[in-house]
C-alpha cells in the first residue's frame, strides 16, 4: 500500500521539489498552499488542498481531505513559510509583522503538526508515521533586519524537539532540516547580495546556491525509512555554512 504524505508550502521551490520528489518514490501527496489553483502540477497521485495555515479550520480540512482521499497520512512535511512583507531593522520591527510571520511560520507548523499526529498515532505498526519540518539556518543565524523570521525559526526547531520527545512512544520520528542558501522565489530579491557571498567571498564550503531538490532529497532520507533510528535531528543542508571556519 502507499504511503500517504501531507505537504505544505507546495507552491513553493522546496515545497514542489519535495512533492514531485515523494511522488517519484511512490507516496501518495497531498498539498497545501494559500492559492485557489496551482500553477503547476507534479506528475503522479496528487491532490491539492487551497488553505491557510495560520487559521485552525483550513489545518483540520487539510487533514480531512487527505484522509478522504487516502485513508490514512503516514508522513508530514512542514515547509509552508514566509518572511516579513518589508525587512525591517529589529529595533524598527511591529508587532504586525511579528504576528504575520510567527502566526505560519511556528503557529501553524506547530498545530497541525498536533492535529496530523493525533491522527498518526491511530496508525497501526511499529512505525507509525515521519514528520519533517524544514527550519532554516536562520534558526541559530542573526539577521537584524528580519529578527522576526529567524524568531520563527527557532521556534520551529523547538517544535521538533518537542514532538520528537512526545511522539517517540508511537514510533513517529520527528526530524527537522535547516536549509541554507536556497534558490527559491523568496531568495530572489537577494540573488545580487547572496551570489557575491557565495562567489566572491566564499562564505560557502560548497560553492554554490543550494536547489530546492537538495532539500527534497533530505525529507526523503528522514521520510522513506533509510533511518529508523533517528529522531528530534537537525540535518543542515546548507553547503556546509554551518561549519566555524578561520
Amino acid at each position: 500500500m502507499k504511503k500517504s504524505a501531507m505537504i505544505t508550502g507546495v507552491a513553493g521551490g522546496i515545497g514542489f521539489a519535495t512533492a514531485k520528489k515523494l511522488l517519484d518514490n511512490g507516496f501518495s501527496v497531498t498539498g497545501m498552499d494559500i492559492m485557489p489553483e496551482l500553477s503547476r502540477i507534479p506528475d503522479g497521485d496528487f491532490t491539492y488542498f487551497s488553505g491557510d495555515l495560520s487559521r485552525a479550520a483550513d489545518r483540520q480540512a487539510f487533514l480531512d481531505k487527505t484522509l478522504e482521499k487516502y485513508g490514512r497520512v503516514d508522513v508530514l512535511v512542514n515547509v509552508a513559510g514566509v518572511a516579513p512583507k518589508i525587512r525591517t531593522d529589529l529595533l524598527e520591527m511591529t508587532e504586525e509583522s511579528y504576528d504575520f510571520v510567527m502566526n505560519i511560520n511556528t503557529k501553524g507548523t506547530l498545530f497541525l503538526t498536533q492535529t496530523v499526529a493525533r491522527q498518526m498515532i491511530k496508525n497501526k505498526g511499529e512505525s507509525r508515521g515521519a514528520i519533517v519540518n524544514i527550519s532554516s539556518m536562520s534558526a541559530y543565524t542573526s539577521s537584524v533586519s528580519r529578527g522576526e523570521y529567524c524568531i520563527s525559526k527557532a521556534g520551529v526547531s523547538m517544535v521538533t524537539t518537542l514532538f520528537a520527545d512526545r511522539l517517540a512512544e508511537y514510533g513517529i520520528a520527528v526530524n527537522e532540516i535547516r536549509p541554507g542558501i536556497i534558490e527559491t522565489g523568496m531568495t530572489e530579491t537577494v540573488k545580487e547580495k547572496y551570489d557575491n557571498l557565495i562567489f566572491g567571498e566564499g562564505i560557502l564550503p560548497i560553492k554554490r546556491w543550494g536547489q530546492p531538490e537538495d532539500i527534497a532529497a533530505a525529507v526523503l532520507a528522514l521520510c522513506g525509512g533509510s533511518l529508523p533510528y533517528v529522531t528530534g535531528q537537525s540535518i543542515d543542508v546548507d553547503g556546509g555554512f554551518h561549519i566555524r571556519r578561520l
